[in-house]
């Protein structure tokens, strides 16, 4: 046991790792920036299914090109299925939620997915949770209700779907977890991308309307850069620990902020910025204590490095 420890810790590159997970978090704002503009045209669903296309042809390509034959093989084929399944329901639901909401408030309510990770991490990581880390869980849901305010003239439903979207990316996150030490990142991205494919394929073509050619472009750049932001985030997770990374996730608010401003003209107004404000206030307490916290003898760290938003 502590030689494996030793030897996962001579492979750790932090500032390797900082850098990818940085830039995958520009590239994801940027993406679904091009999913909201889509949107406005395309029915979400066919967004996201050429979009797992694109990165299913883009996977196969590179495999071809490196004459990998056994990329599908795999030690854990249903926690792989069950994982791909989580992250169709969490990027169809962000899309939906993208086509009525500005990309900022979406991006503001999902980061309660540290929330839901330390909740899930109790039942499947055998975590042990705190009193202060649950007051700070407390805090951050009740910043979620300022950024909603359910009853007040702002509030719409499409604000629940970004709450949705999470929780089902708290469970790929804790799912990617228990993976970690047997599986490939490309693997992992081949399979979620598959599975994508084949899930959403009765979803599409009651709506399919066939792109012109900008947005042909958009769609496939789209797929492109989606694929490597999310092997970038795997990559990451696999050169330093999640507790690491963790304050850089907030990073992608700063990008869907000057997006939204930028492209859509949309910003937050102030009660939406306070609550982002304490919600990110608190999803950085929870790191802290399990930064804190955290022994050797812990399962698996699950922890707010992880509250990337997996994007295939």
């Amino acid at each position: 046991m502590a030689n494996s420890s030793k030897s996962r810790l001579t492979t750790d590159q932090p500032l390797v790792a900082i850098g990818l997970f940085s830039l995958a978090m520009m590239i994801f704002s940027a993406t679904d920036g091009a999913a909201k503009y889509l949107s406005a045209d395309i029915a979400p669903q066919q967004i996201i299914f050429l979009r797992y296309v694109v990165v299913s042809v883009l996977i196969l390509l590179f495999c071809i090109c490196r004459g990998q034959r056994n990329l599908l093989k795999t030690a854990q084929p249903k926690l792989q299925i069950l994982r791909g399944l989580c992250l169709a329901v969490c990027s169809l639901i962000f899309v939906f939620a993208l086509k009525h909401l500005p990309l900022e408030l979406c991006a503001a309510i999902g980061f309660v997915s540290p929330l839901f990770v330390t909740a899930l991490s109790i039942l499947f990581l055998g975590e042990r949770v705190g009193l202060r880390r649950w007051i700070a869980v407390l805090i951050g849901l009740l910043s979620v209700l300022m950024i909603l305010r359910p009853g007040g003239v702002s509030f719409q439903l499409a604000m629940l779907l970004p709450l949705g979207s999470s929780l089902c990316w708290a469970m790929a996150l804790i799912l990617t977890r228990l993976m970690r030490d047997s599986e490939q990142a490309l693997t992992v991205l081949a399979w979620s991308s598959l599975v994508g494919v084949v899930a959403l394929s009765p979803l599409v073509w009651s709506v399919w309307l066939t792109p012109n050619a900008s947005q042909w472009t958009i769609l496939i750049l789209l797929g492109v850069f989606n694929g490597l932001g999310q092997y970038l985030v795997i990559r990451a997770f696999m050169l330093a620990s999640a507790s690491l990374l963790a304050p850089f996730s907030y990073s992608i608010i700063i990008w869907s902020m000057l997006i939204g401003l930028i492209v859509f003209n949309s910003f937050p107004d102030g009660i939406t910025l306070i609550g982002t404000a304490i919600l990110i206030a608190a999803g950085l307490y929870i790191w802290y204590r399990e930064k804190v916290t955290n022994t050797p003898s812990t399962p698996i760290e699950a922890t707010l490095g992880e509250t990337l938003r997996d994007r295939t």
